[in-house]
């Protein structure tokens, strides 16, 4: 919309007087003169050019607003907005200058010294495109909302009609005309009907179940979108008949502006998923907790760079040693890269990429990798119910004809919930042996109908009033009788082969249109014989009041009297309680003035067909013979999905647009509501819930068990799922609708319909469901449980692994011996050699109760304080194990009978060892030339290079031993708190495979000469590997011994046993 257009009604009133707000003004109140004054308009002569001109100057162009997107350049620098990432930055800063530094001073300029920030730098580049991809593609349902805009419009201007407006030069005020087909290009008062009836297929947006008939007659100011009956909206269509309205909103006033607005806004207030709010909590306690162990690392070491004497009392002489501090600096440096997972995010996003396949499999895409996760932790649905808990396509569920006496009627059930003819049938039918009351209500649902049915890929498609489609399935299952069967069309392929004969038989040649008054439709026709009949179908109450018949079982007529009536009545009201629609049928064969009518103009007959208000008198004396009860029928599978939803911990609500009754009763029939439970209290219109006050808001909301919303606005919508997510819960919203598009927007979990749904509600949406179904919705909940268990167990793994790294490194700083892991090392560990186990406890099999469990709370902690001290127990082994067999290298020739001295290697004392340092102060130390692969490394030149150069062996040794108790940690990780006994590792064969790609990665880079160049590494031999191994499968012995403490202490011991027993025995 063009600047003006947020103006609207602000400034004057259409130019000529200024008076209250156009927004307070309400068309639909004011009966057609009023609003043709207000507007300053005539009906026969619409506006002058000039009124045109001035008022588009006033409110600007018929079109939605373009919000201005985030820039590029802003997207780039929210990926760096993150506790983890900031680190990594700093890291890899100063990493990259002590490189650079230690080149200059004369050291190794090489491309080695540059791998650890180089890589850094890579990880959080991947890291920001992947995330602004994501967000560039945020605001794409705004402009599917564009797509479903008028384009042109046929306006009255200056007396003259002129077609093919665009729609955006439209002006409040514009006299326009519509026409079956057309889209509505702006919201509009119905001024005049042109034809009996007009009906707007407005489902899409206010989400009632079938087409609305509109009036010109005004209605009470406070009414909610689906009580203007007068008024049409922008982007409805019309469906049945021709109208004049004027134009009275245009742009972001009209209701589908006001929508686009609301997605905007809830675009605006979109929020972390409850994982990434954990690990931004994590990220932060990291930074302390670095930030303290650096400190700690910096203080213990202080005595090496920085030392003074005391001078009466007083320090003095202060002596700094830049190389000692920077060396110093560089551990604290690697302190952050092992402290950092790096690997973590790459192996979140595959896990989520997998579950989204899975989910695919499942009929439920997945257009936002994090929803995948939130959906595990979802308390609360909140799901539409015309097209998601039902089928959005009306079907006869019950036909009631007359019986053997006048008084007595036969019920018939009818079964299926679409406009497929072989989707169920009728309950008792007699097959093939129609009686001839059952053959003129097949007869009349067939001929008095205007629509048609046919088959679209994998489903049936309504063409015409859905009500009459579904009474064309009925006719289908109802069969044709034994004298007609072989008159079965044999040049006829469609779907509807039993209406095609009778239609054959009973050619139409007068149509009476259903109108509001008489609230029926006929269609007169002529027999294969040359007789001539009325057909008609209507509402019940009024056929009864024009006929004067029945028909009996066997076809007799018979008087209607006051017992027959009150039974039909009765039955009806029976009907309208279970929320069916009810449709009569009724006939006529004293056609006196049409005996002999053809469908000529110049028939005096003619002239009654050309004049409305006689279709009463030609529709009077009718013989009644039944009727059929429709609805939008249920989908056969959401009852048991509400069931399970219900096992699993979580409530659903459903909110829709559609009436109250017709709500209620579905909701009793799926079983969101128990058949006879008062529900006075949880059932409520939008507007009853908007009234309440605040407080008793939410606590309408934390009612246990269902609840309904009817006649809900889009607003409403969005109030429900803001004092949710306000109140704690993680709420998926299910929807189809323009009107449920800022709702999806602003739930933690947005869920279209992808058969049914409208491109704005799927832009809109997390998640689009291939097939329409409630049921699908569950089982991605119970997918995205499975999905956040498996994320449990590897970020768990990656956190252990990164505290035995710190560990190691501090107790490295502790002892003051020289540095045993380097940075680069440390990330190729962290990023590589980590990465394909972590990925293969994705897939971790579910537990088979994930779905008889309540969901966990957004706020519940990833780590318990046990997981916490476990790990810490496990790290702390890990620290001592790198580190000590770094010791055990320099000062022993065998440890535990493996020997050790192959390779020529001099041994030192620990104190030598713990003050290195020291070493050019040392008389007579000398060391002998070793072995390690091909090289041959000698010291000659500089003995104390040993402690420097020297220790690459003992460092291979660390690193081998890291990498290996990793690799045992994975199978730690399998279960929470199930030994390995009872959760073999064969219960994921995938994280074997990933195990033994590990290790593979690993004998590549230490027996590649140029990667074991890279990494400051050399090859092992097999004693060496035996002493690694001994060091490192401790490890599981004492996470086992943790395990078992654990199940004593909780009592929650052996379920992974049984869990995996079942498996096994499956």
């Amino acid at each position: 919309m063009g600047k003006g257009g947020q103006n609207y009604g602000k400034s004057e009133n259409l130019g000529a007087k200024s008076e209250s707000k156009g927004e307070n003004y309400a068309p639909w109140s004011k009966d057609v003169r009023e609003c043709e004054e207000k507007y300053q308009v005539s009906l026969d002569k619409g506006l002058s050019n000039a009124d045109v001109d001035r008022r588009r100057m006033i409110y600007g162009l018929n079109e939605l607003e373009k919000h201005e997107g985030t820039s590029i350049f802003r997207l780039v620098l929210d990926q760096f907005n993150d506790t983890l990432v900031r680190i990594l930055l700093v890291a890899a800063v100063i990493s990259f200058v002590l490189a650079w530094y230690d080149g200059e001073e004369g050291g190794e300029m090489e491309i080695t010294a540059f791998v650890e920030p180089l890589v850094i730098f890579l990880i959080l580049i991947v890291n920001a495109i992947v995330g602004v991809w994501q967000e560039n593609n945020a605001e794409k349902a705004l402009e599917a909302l564009k797509e479903i805009q008028s384009e042109h419009a046929t306006v009255v201007r200056e007396g003259r009609k002129i077609s093919n407006v665009p729609a955006k030069e439209l002006v409040p005020g514009d006299i326009v005309e519509l026409r079956v087909g057309d889209k509505v290009p702006a919201d509009m008062r119905v001024l005049s009907l042109i034809s009996s009836t007009l009906r707007l297929e407005q489902g899409s947006l206010t989400g009632e179940s079938e087409a609305v008939s509109k009036t010109t007659r005004a209605v009470s100011e406070d009414v909610d979108i689906q009580g203007k009956k007068c008024m049409v909206f922008a982007g409805t269509t019309v469906v049945n008949g021709i109208c004049i309205c004027l134009v009275t909103h245009i742009g972001m006033d009209t209701e589908i502006g006001k929508v686009h607005s609301q997605i905007h806004e809830a675009s605006q207030s979109e929020e972390d998923t409850p994982l990434k709010k954990k690990l931004n909590e994590f990220g932060e306690a990291l930074t302390a907790i670095i930030g303290v162990i650096c400190a700690l690392v910096w203080l213990i070491n202080v005595k090496y760079f920085l030392s003074w004497e005391f001078v009466d009392g007083w320090p003095r002489n202060f002596k700094f040693s830049f190389e000692k501090c920077t060396y110093y600096f560089e551990i604290a440096v690697a302190l952050a890269v092992a402290a950092i997972p790096e690997g973590l995010p790459a192996v979140i996003t595959t896990c989520l990429a997998l579950g989204t396949r899975k989910m695919a499999a499942k009929n439920a895409l997945v257009r936002k990798l994090p929803s995948v996760e939130t959906l595990g932790c979802t308390t609360v649905i909140c799901s539409d119910k015309t097209g998601t808990l039902t089928t959005n396509q009306m079907a006869v569920a019950k036909l009631v004809a007359m019986d053997s006496k006048a008084n007595a009627l036969r019920s018939f059930n009818v079964e299926g919930t679409t406009y497929d003819p072989f989707d169920g049938s009728i309950q008792s039918w007699p097959v093939g042996d129609l009686d001839l009351n059952l053959k003129m209500i097949a007869k009349i649902a067939a001929v008095c109908n205007d629509a048609d049915v046919a088959k679209s890929e994998h489903h049936h498609v309504a063409n015409g009033m859905p009500t009459e489609a579904a009474l064309k399935i009925l006719v289908e299952k109802m069969g044709l009788p034994s004298g007609l069967q072989s008159s079965a069309s044999s040049g006829y392929d469609g779907v509807l082969n039993c209406s095609h004969v009778w239609n054959r038989i009973e050619q139409r040649i007068a149509t009476l249109e259903f109108d509001r008054d008489r609230k029926s439709m006929g269609v007169i026709v002529c027999s294969s014989s040359g007789k001539r009949s009325l057909l008609v179908k209507g509402a019940v109450e009024n056929l009864l009041e024009r006929s004067s018949f029945l028909q009996l079982l066997d076809g007799s007529i018979v008087e209607l009297d006051q017992n027959s009536r009150k039974t039909i009545l009765d039955s009806l009201r029976e009907m309208s309680t279970s929320a069916l629609r009810v449709l009569g049928f009724a006939y006529k064969e004293d056609l006196e003035e049409f005996a002999t009518y053809n469908g000529d103009e110049d028939h005096p007959a003619h002239a009654l067909l050309l004049n409305h208000a006689k279709y009463s008198s030609i529709e009077s004396n009718l013989i009644f013979v039944g009727m059929a009860g429709l609805r939008d029928p249920p989908r056969k599978e959401v009852p048991q999905a509400i069931e399970d939803c219900r096992t699993a911990g979580i409530r659903v609500m459903v909110i829709t647009g559609d009436n109250k009754n017709t709500a209620e009763a579905i909701c009793r029939e799926i079983g969101v509501f128990g058949g006879d439970e008062d529900i006075s209290s949880r059932s409520l219109t939008g507007k009853e819930f908007m009234e309440l006050p605040g407080s008793e808001k939410a606590t309408h909301l934390k009612l246990g068990g269902g609840l309904l919303f009817s006649r809900a606005e889009p607003r409403h919508k969005q109030e429900i799922v803001r004092l949710l997510k306000e109140s704690g819960e993680v709420v998926a919203m299910t929807g189809d609708g323009v009107n449920d598009a800022p709702a999806l927007k602003l739930a933690d979990i947005g869920i279209a319909m992808g058969i049914a749904g409208t491109e704005v509600a799927k832009e809109a949406s997390d998640m689009v469901l291939a097939d329409d179904n409630f049921n699908t919705i569950v089982s991605a909940v119970g997918e995205g449980r499975s999905i956040y268990n498996n994320m449990k167990a590897f970020i768990r793994y990656m956190i252990s692994s990164n505290i035995g790294e710190v560990a190691s490194i501090f107790l490295t700083a502790a002892l003051g011996i020289p540095e045993g892991l380097i940075p680069v090392q440390l990330l190729w560990v962290n990023l590589v050699t980590d990465g394909p186990p972590a990925t293969a406890l994705g897939f971790n099999p579910p537990d088979k109760d994930i779905m008889k469990k309540p969901p966990r709370r957004s706020d519940d902690s990833l780590i318990s304080a046990w997981i916490l001290f476990r790990y810490l127990v496990i790290g702390s082994y890990v620290g001592i194990a790198t580190v000590g067999i770094f010791i055990i290298w320099y000062t022993h020739t065998s440890f535990f009978g493996i020997d050790l001295s192959g390779d020529g290697h001099s041994l030192v004392t620990y104190s030598q060892l713990a003050n290195w340092g020291q070493c050019h102060t040392w008389t007579n130390f000398s060391v002998s030339p070793f072995t390690a692969g091909a090289q041959v490394f000698t010291f000659d030149a500089n003995p104390c290079d040993y402690f420097q150069t020297g220790k690459i062996k003992a460092m291979t040794l660390s690193l081998s031993v890291l990498v290996s108790i990793e690799m045992f940690n994975s199978l730690n990780a399998l279960s929470e708190d199930g030994s390995l006994l009872s959760m073999p590792p064969w219960v994921n064969p995938w994280l074997l495979l990933a195990m033994s790609v590990s290790f593979g990665l690993h004998f590549l880079i230490l027996y590649v000469p140029f990667l074991a160049q890279v990494f400051c590494i050399v090859p092992l031999s097999l004693n060496e590997w035996g002493l690694v191994l001994m060091v490192a499968l401790p490890v599981i012995l004492i996470d086992e011994f943790l395990k078992f403490v654990g199940r004593c202490t909780s009592g929650v011991g052996k379920s992974n046993a049984r869990r995996y027993s079942k498996r096994k025995s499956e």
